[in-house]
């Protein structure tokens, strides 16, 4: 059996891998990859990163985004979220963004993978896992940046955290607010 062959053996479907990877299938990663990519077996979707297609009856399935964000980030703490996740408040945001945000410990800009783009943000903290509080202190932290009617949507936000539960939102605040939410959210705890 070639070596390539071997190396194809390692490989599952709808996986992204990186190169150093594979290098611990293959002592010539390079040319395999180039040939792996040739035949279509792999897809390149940045550099040093590749995508083993997983084929559905609707053609070819894109890379799972947490798979694909963790394989690039080489990290599993990162939090991978939308402003259209801010729309779940119901503090009357509506437009819908095509943005794919990554909180996360390494890296900082657009990154471009495969056919998607995600914009990468370096943060101290962020929880494990998208929580109403966290969401409604990042729509804060992150207003500027929306195309809404601010003061509507800060006045929403003031009358929801006034009914949510204080002591989670407080460590929410604290934990992931910047001053400007601080400050605002520093109303609500109060009363």
């Amino acid at each position: 059996m070639s070596k390539l062959m071997e190396l194809k053996k390692h490989l599952k479907r709808g996986q992204v891998y990186r190169r150093i990877d594979l290098t611990k299938w293959s002592k010539s990663v390079d040319r395999h990859l180039d040939e792996l990519l040739e035949d279509g077996t792999l897809q390149k979707l940045s550099h040093g990163l590749y995508y083993y297609p997983k084929v559905t009856v609707f053609g070819v399935a894109p890379p799972d985004e947490d798979q694909l964000v963790r394989s690039f980030l080489n990290d599993d703490r990162f939090l991978l979220t939308s402003p259209n996740a801010y729309n779940s408040l119901g503090v009357g945001t509506t437009q819908l963004y095509n943005t794919r945000i990554v909180y996360n410990h390494k890296r900082h800009g657009e990154f471009k993978l495969g056919n998607r783009v995600f914009n990468f943000k370096m943060k101290p903290h962020f929880p494990k896992q998208l929580t109403t509080e966290f969401l409604l202190v990042d729509l804060v932290n992150n207003l500027d940046t929306l195309a809404e009617d601010k003061h509507l949507i800060m006045d929403n936000v003031l009358a929801k955290a006034k009914v949510m539960d204080v002591e989670k939102l407080s460590k929410s605040v604290s934990q992931y607010g910047t001053i400007k939410a601080k400050k605002v959210f520093a109303s609500v705890s109060s009363t």
